[in-house]
């Protein structure tokens, strides 16, 4: 994934599925993945809670179905979207298109920013609507799953800001064009083209011939007197 224009000199290249997985980026990937299982998974399993006055399940964040609602659908994106990226990482060394790289680092630069955003404001939901929940005895039941899910919504803060960093450092790097570069152009952008070699630089004069018409004319030719008069 690194090097010059996305790393577009290296595709075709084999990838080690292990060796893949143990990789920074996508160790990252791993993490986000299971933040956001316990995020919707704890609040889908302990999140609703009915009290003694009503059979009716409600939400354990203040009886407010938004904070559930937001807290499930974030985590449940963010794990599909995570599990999107796994398999676009492993097969990126395969796309050799400069293009097509240029637009899976823009899509995972441009996701991992904005769900960013929306974990933080899902644990600054959560975690508001949390502290105005009354005590109970059902709210004491699922309080711990409540608080997984805070926890692990700040934790994926952390690790979604940290990819977009990352996802940030590739593109810049992909941006290096020196790949392209080749020996058959100078250096110097205003010099003008290397002119045709002129061999060793010694010449021979042996190779000349003389000039044509500058040898003088015989005028008498031989065996022939002017006659004395």
């Amino acid at each position: 994934m690194e090097g010059a224009s996305f790393g577009a000199g290296r595709a075709g290249a084999a990838v080690d599925p292990l060796e893949f997985l143990q990789g920074p980026h996508q160790s990252l990937q791993l993490c986000k993945w299971i933040f956001a299982i316990v995020v919707f998974g704890s609040i889908i399993n302990e999140g609703y809670v009915n009290t003694d006055k009503s059979p009716m399940l409600r939400c354990i964040y203040n009886a407010n179905e938004s904070a559930c609602n937001y807290g499930i659908t974030i985590g449940l994106i963010a794990f599909l979207a995570c599990s999107l990226f796994l398999v676009v990482d492993l097969y990126f060394q395969q796309i050799s298109s400069v293009k097509d790289r240029k637009r899976v680092v823009l899509v995972d630069l441009g996701f991992s920013g904005f769900w960013s955003f929306l974990w933080f404001v899902s644990f600054c939901f959560l975690a508001n609507q949390w502290q105005r929940t009354a005590p109970s005895r059902e709210a004491s039941h699922g309080g711990d799953a409540a608080r997984a899910a805070i926890a692990f919504s700040f934790f994926s803060i952390l690790s979604w800001v940290a990819l977009t960093v990352k996802a940030l450092q590739r593109y810049k790097m992909g941006t290096d064009m020196s790949l392209f570069a080749t020996d058959q152009f100078p250096p110097d952008p205003n010099a003008g083209y290397p002119g045709y070699p002129t061999g060793s630089g010694v010449e021979s004069t042996e190779t000349y011939q003389s000039p044509p018409f500058s040898e003088t004319l015989d005028t008498s030719p031989k065996g022939y007197q002017v006659p004395a008069y």
